[in-house]
């Protein structure tokens, strides 16, 4: 079977074929605020590494409705010029569900997603306290993909500072510690994997 993304009647069908192949993807919990200074919270599943060298992480914000209006997430962003990735787990799972939920703009996420924000050490945008890992970055660009309703805003940011919670990073070894971190994936709709059947392949 074959088939031309253009023949398809709508964006959501193409969404759905990616979505259900491109798995399992890891998840962006995004941490922003507003020129007022209201947090707000989001999960993004377009994610990943960009760089090492600087450290930069990218994720793609869709573009929503029958207009193909930004997210508050990207709006934010593009007028501070900061956000902060958390790293969702298993214990962290059914908060970042809650947090996509469409409330009023200009209302934060975190009391409706029972989580805690917590002061940043370089940027305004709180993290999630509850977060394994937080990941504080400065936008260093954007790249939009299309146009109108499906179509996407690459967010690019410079990672300028981490946390850590107890137990997730041994410094000495400098690995994650896999098991303390409880990494969960998003698949189709409303599902989602646990990374716990693991296998090897050696290298060369």
């Amino acid at each position: 079977m074959n088939i031309l993304p253009k023949d398809l009647p709508e964006w959501r069908d193409v969404y759905k074929i990616a979505a259900g192949c491109i798995l399992p993807r890891p998840i962006a919990w995004v941490s922003t605020v507003d020129i007022h200074g209201t947090p707000n919270l989001a999960p993004f599943s377009f994610f990943t590494v960009a760089s090492s060298n600087p450290l930069t992480l990218m994720f793609t914000p869709l573009q929503s409705g029958a207009a193909g209006n930004l997210k508050d997430t990207p709006r934010n962003i593009l007028a501070t010029k900061e956000f902060v990735v958390n790293i969702t787990n298993e214990a962290t799972a059914a908060a970042m569900s809650r947090s996509a939920a469409d409330i009023p703009r200009g209302e934060s996420e975190f009391p409706y997603a029972q989580v805690t924000p917590a002061p940043s050490n370089v940027v305004k945008p709180p993290r999630v306290a509850e977060a394994p890992v937080s990941f504080e970055c400065k936008l260093t660009q954007t790249v939009a993909v299309g146009a109108g309703p499906g179509s996407g805003l690459v967010v690019l940011g410079e990672v300028v500072s981490i946390h850590f919670a107890p137990g997730i990073y041994d410094a000495e070894k400098g690995y994650i510690d896999l098991a303390a971190l409880q990494p969960i994936g998003r698949l189709s709709g409303s599902q989602y994997v646990h990374v716990t059947d693991l296998f090897e392949i050696a290298r060369g």
